[in-house]
């Protein structure tokens, strides 16, 4: 039997998991990381975060990094698509892992709240840290890219909003 679709003005029996991105970015044996404040504790992860409405998924990865690290990157590959649930609120995420090149830094620019800083560890540093990272995907990301896991980026599509993308005044 096929299950009725939820009536379009509620939204209780549609799943959304969250979609977030995060991006490796190596330097020689070590990868740029965050330590940020997570419901009291400390916690690890590469610069990641949700995307936003409107925002292609290399553009959040960008911002992401940016916003956390103070660093400005260039993507070069996509890693993977890792799916997850989350033992921190227990919801579903789906996440898009980049390799990135780190271009400039601006050790000037405050950090997003919540982090307390970007830092550089080696692979070895990172697996020592156990349960303080924020996730599993820490690691599975940088080993798949350590493995050679790389796709490229046009593998991904993103379509702007329809009305940003009309002229002014034409409607269809």
């Amino acid at each position: 039997m096929i299950e009725p679709v939820a009536n379009a003005d509620t939204n209780a029996d549609i799943w959304r998991p969250h979609v977030t991105v995060a991006c490796v970015i190596a330097d020689g044996d070590r990868y740029l990381m965050v330590e940020e404040e997570v419901k009291g504790q400390l916690a690890y992860n590469q610069p990641a975060g949700h995307l936003d409405d409107g925002e292609s998924l290399l553009d959040a990865a960008v911002r992401e990094t940016l916003e956390e690290t103070g660093w400005t990157v260039a993507l070069e590959h996509l890693i993977g698509i890792h799916q997850w649930r989350s033992t921190e609120h227990g919801d579903a995420v789906i996440r898009f892992s980049f390799a990135a090149r780190a271009l400039r830094h601006d050790a000037a620019r405050p950090l997003d709240t919540g982090i307390q800083r970007a830092l550089w560890l080696t692979r070895s540093e990172i697996a020592a840290l156990g349960d303080r990272l924020r996730s599993p995907l820490v690691l599975m990301s940088i080993d798949a890219w350590l493995a050679g896991q790389r796709l490229p980026l046009n593998a991904l599509g993103y379509l702007p909003d329809h009305d940003a993308a009309l002229p002014t005044g034409k409607t269809v």
